[in-house]
């Protein structure tokens, strides 16, 4: 069963790069509010609707999430299987958001969420399944993983700030929720790639840098069509997707 944690951590990024496809080409609220089941939604996955897609990717990573802590019990399984929990909930939090009916900030978290299990099993995959292990990762890893968890909570803002359907508009002197988040996203982003030289994470740098300018091209996609800003969304987040994964392969000594 050694499959189940890289499995997991696999589907989990997958989850995350597929979010980003949802947003990209304005599925947010496809199959409306009610999470994570809905009519035929098999027979919708099958004629492409990323939404449909994504709610079964992310009730199959629940189902192995649970058959982890039932095969394989440790304090990072279930630690898994309450992010599971956790991001479930969130999101569900998320299509409320975009309908206008909760604080745009749960996306943020949601996005916090989803990161944090995807590390979590891909610690997993590569042996950190005990308490001492865990905790020393996170302890010991503070900058710049912590870094980009602001950027990503940030974009995750942004995104339910926007309601996934209005502009951000032409950012000089922010005004409104969106354009403000917006921004300290941005100054985030510096933050993180001043940590990244700091530390001579070239590899690292150069991921970010290709991230901030993917970032500048949803910007772009996103004033010139809100609701639909295309593929660069999904890019953006396989692009951080990678960073996330660099970080941790770099803080164990594998990179």
């Amino acid at each position: 069963m050694d499959f189940l944690f890289p499995l997991t951590a696999g589907l989990a990024a997958a989850a995350i790069v597929l979010g980003g496809i949802v947003e990209g080409y304005g599925y947010g609220l496809s199959l409306g509010t009610n999470w994570p089941y809905t009519r035929d939604i098999h027979v919708l996955a099958l004629k492409g609707d990323p939404e449909a897609i994504h709610r079964i990717v992310a009730t199959s990573i629940g189902i192995l999430s649970l058959i982890t802590m039932i095969i394989r019990p440790s304090f990072v399984a279930f630690v898994g299987f309450g992010l599971i929990i956790a991001t479930a909930l969130l999101g569900m939090a998320t299509l409320y958001v975009l309908a206008g009916k909760l604080p745009s900030f749960l996306q943020g978290l949601h996005g916090i969420v989803a990161y944090t299990l995807f590390v979590t099993y891909l610690l997993a995959s590569l042996g950190i399944t005990d308490f001492q292990g865990y905790i020393s990762f996170l302890i010991n890893a503070i900058t710049p993983p912590h870094v980009l968890y602001f950027v990503i909570f940030l974009g995750g803002w942004t995104t339910g700030a926007r309601r996934m359907v209005n502009p951000i508009g032409n950012v000089r002197l922010p005004k409104g929720t969106v354009q403000w988040v917006w921004t300290f996203h941005g100054i985030f982003t510096l933050i993180f790639l001043a940590s990244l030289i700091y530390l001579r994470l070239w590899l690292g740098l150069a991921l970010a840098l290709l991230e901030a300018a993917v970032g500048l091209w949803v910007y772009r996609s996103i004033n010139r069509n809100p609701a639909r800003p295309g593929i660069s969304v999904g890019i953006h987040q396989l692009v951080s997707v990678t960073i996330a994964l660099y970080l941790v392969l770099n803080a164990l000594g594998y990179v």
